[in-house]
């Protein structure tokens, strides 16, 4: 399998057919914050291929000193499920990045359909050499549980790479308001309306974008 890392324009592509059609709004960040974080160093988007074409794809947020990966979006083309290529890929990852830690919804949604969607997906992350952190995270007001691939045993280090790729791009004032790294079992979340800036981003300029 080889990975192709995008550009803006192929980023773009991606993100309209398979991304809008993968993730739901609420847990997908804008195209143009993710095109402002190629331009900073922090971002690299990855199309995995194979002998077929398009085997998947892999969103990866940079802390700023490189040392850790956060696997943002995970995704496989709908023609293309059912063949193990998620596993496949994250083995790559692995071995390209040497540690990734990542973010699973909590199953405490009041449909239990849901609820049984989310515990199958942490437990193909499980299948996958990933373990469940001992904290949980609020994200714009959605709550996930901590994921880690890696050397690191203790939880505490890898909760503070964690929490440094957001505490690198966003002003001190957000984190605790719209991004709680960890958050307490049973603590409530600030209402969010998804992915928010209304700061000035490094370079300059001025965004409030409220998907």
């Amino acid at each position: 399998m080889k990975r192709k890392l995008l550009n803006e324009q192929e980023l773009e592509q991606l993100y309209q057919e398979h991304l809008l059609r993968d993730f739901p709004r609420s847990e997908l960040k804008p195209l143009h914050a993710m095109k402002r974080l190629m331009e900073l160093g922090r971002y690299e988007p990855l199309a995995l291929l194979d002998e077929k074409g398009l085997a998947g794809y892999a969103m990866i947020w940079l802390t700023e000193e490189r040392e850790g990966a956060l696997l943002e979006y995970l995704g496989v083309p709908p023609e293309r499920r059912n063949e193990g290529l998620g596993a496949r890929i994250l083995e790559v990852l692995a071995d390209q990045y040497g540690q990734l830690f990542g973010e699973a919804e909590a199953p405490d949604a009041d449909d239990p359909a849901e609820n049984l969607l989310r515990r199958r997906r942490l437990g193909f992350y499980q299948r996958c050499g990933f373990r469940i952190l001992d904290y949980q995270c609020g994200l714009f007001g959605v709550r996930f549980h901590g994921l880690y691939r890696g050397p690191l045993q203790d939880d505490a280090q890898v909760l503070a790479m964690h929490r440094k790729v957001y505490a690198d791009y966003f002003p001190a004032d957000y984190m605790g308001r719209l991004i709680q790294i960890p958050v307490l079992p049973g603590e409530a979340l600030p209402p969010a309306a998804g992915w928010v800036e209304d700061f000035d981003l490094p370079g300059g300029g001025e965004q409030d974008v409220r998907p």
